[in-house]
């Protein structure tokens, strides 16, 4: 079956089975070859799908020697460390951050902690008062704060707010424009969550890295940060198929080569690097979600456009 009768057979299907999807397609390097839509095309929060926009940024960083993977968390910031800090806290690195294994072992300043006010008005300093439970580097551990931290890294060594430095480096360079961003109570834009896109724009960043880091023959990261970032750099614990290990903000995905950008309720881009495709998904935060996980996009999907 051809990819495009791929994709009409599993909008027959999401419409048979009532499934809650906004909206989903399909792309190659350069162009969107088909999109669909389930409700009207809007810009909506894609929730963690931001972590790896982040992530795009922070390569850049590294590749202008402005950091390095193996920088230090307190060296950045010694204002904000405790005197009686543990060791462990001082052995965090960006690299520990991007794998989600810093150690604090807690899935801190996720979406429902930031609504409640936890760690305001400082994140940082609510942070680097948390206790390390676990060696840096030694277990994955789902936390928007290591991605906080990390971007909060990448505004240090830039001397720039994460939203201007991502503008300057990647959405002007895609043509997006600045999306609007959550930011926290000192304004630092959220690394972890919170932008909102286009169902086609956040397609792009998928479109990025299939072509290696390129955008229409024009550079935006580097091909080495786009292998690192894009393969395993830790294992997890294995929950279902999705569960298939993670790199630099970016989660494996349980077809050759694939992996993905994924945000809660449903905001997915996938790529399928020897299919020389991107899939992306966006759906509503009402609905039983895993009915479009499993079996609809896997089933109906992904596995058929990687047969």
């Amino acid at each position: 079956m051809s990819q495009i009768n791929v994709f009409h057979e599993f909008i027959r299907y999401a419409e048979q089975e009532h499934l809650p999807i906004e909206g989903v397609a399909i792309a190659d390097g350069d162009r969107v070859i088909e999109e669909h839509r389930f409700t009207p095309s809007l810009a909506r929060n894609i929730y963690s799908h931001t972590k790896s926009y982040a992530v795009t940024g922070i390569g850049v960083a590294v590749e202008e020697g402005l950091l390095s993977l193996d920088d230090r968390l307190v060296d950045a910031f010694p204002e904000y460390v405790p005197d009686d800090a543990q060791p462990e806290l001082r052995r965090i690195t960006l690299r520990h951050l991007l794998t989600m294994s810093s150690g604090f072992n807690h899935p801190y300043l996720m979406n429902e902690d930031r609504r409640a006010g936890t760690g305001a008005p400082d994140y940082m300093a609510y942070m680097l008062t948390r206790r390390v439970e676990r060696e840096p580097g030694s277990e994955f551990c789902y936390s928007s704060a290591d991605s906080d931290l990390a971007g909060r890294m990448l505004e240090q060594a830039t001397g720039e707010r994460l939203g201007e430095y991502l503008f300057r480096t990647v959405f002007s360079k895609l043509d997006q424009g600045f999306p609007m961003w959550e930011a926290d109570p000192q304004g630092h834009h959220i690394a972890g969550g919170g932008i909102h896109m286009t169902l086609t724009d956040m397609l792009k960043l998928g479109q990025v890295h299939l072509n290696g880091g390129v955008w229409h023959g024009r550079r935006i990261v580097g091909e080495e940060w786009v292998r690192m970032a894009s393969s395993k750099q830790i294992d997890i614990p294995v929950t279902n198929i999705w569960t298939c290990g993670y790199g630099f903000q970016f989660w494996m995905s349980p077809y050759p080569g694939a992996y993905r950008a994924d945000g809660a309720y449903g905001q997915i881009t996938t790529v399928l690097p020897d299919q020389g495709l991107v899939v992306a998904v966006q759906c509503p935060e009402t609905g039983d979600f895993d009915n479009v996980v499993r079996p609809a996009l896997h089933e109906h999907l992904l596995l058929p456009l990687c047969v």
